[in-house]
């Protein structure tokens, strides 16, 4: 399937946020907070962007609504397709080869020709992570699972409250924009 019929099959922002459930308060927290700098110019691409998310994800939670804001501010189009439902697609964006990590934002042209990709994670986030995931427990150990738990509720906090993180992402975002 090309990825123009991709895009046409995908969700609208709306749509996307309907289906929010558990990260529903943070993802809005961030999208009503946080705004593109306005002296931000994005020199018009004719882009679009498919991005694969989950509502459940606490990273997409955190870099959706930054990535919508800046669509409207770039003026492109965004269309989700859950992650679950559409295999066939996020297995040819597999992070380092091996891991269905989302979000994953793919930039197209009007031709529906990927020019750009990006996801699943600012830097910034990354390096805000490392340190948390390097104290968990092995994975299948007895205090994994309560430790795992603590973390993701420490860092949905911090996801949906740190302006510092969604400054992250959107440095990431646009740093890729800007080279399509």
């Amino acid at each position: 399937m090309s990825l123009q019929t991709w895009f046409e099959k995908g969700l609208t922002p709306k749509e996307y946020m309907d289906t929010l459930e558990k990260h529903k308060d943070g993802f809005h927290a961030i999208y009503d907070t946080f705004s593109v700098p306005t002296d931000t110019i994005f020199t018009n691409k004719n882009i679009r962007a498919i991005v694969l998310a989950e509502p459940w994800c606490g990273h997409c939670m955190l870099n959706i609504p930054i990535l919508l804001r800046i669509a409207e501010h770039a003026n492109f189009d965004v269309r989700f397709l859950l992650r679950d439902e559409n295999l066939e697609l996020m297995d040819q964006y597999l992070t380092n080869g091996k891991s269905r990590t989302i979000p994953i934002v793919i930039f197209i042209d009007e031709n529906g020709e990927e020019v750009g990709k990006w996801g699943p994670l600012a830097d910034y986030t990354k390096t805000f992570m490392a340190p948390l995931r390097a104290n968990l427990p092995e994975k299948g150990s007895p205090a994994y699972d309560e430790k795992f738990q603590e973390m993701i509720t420490f860092t949905a906090k911090a996801f949906s409250e740190d302006e510092k993180i969604w400054n992250g992402v959107y440095d990431s975002i646009t740093e890729t924009i800007r080279s399509i």
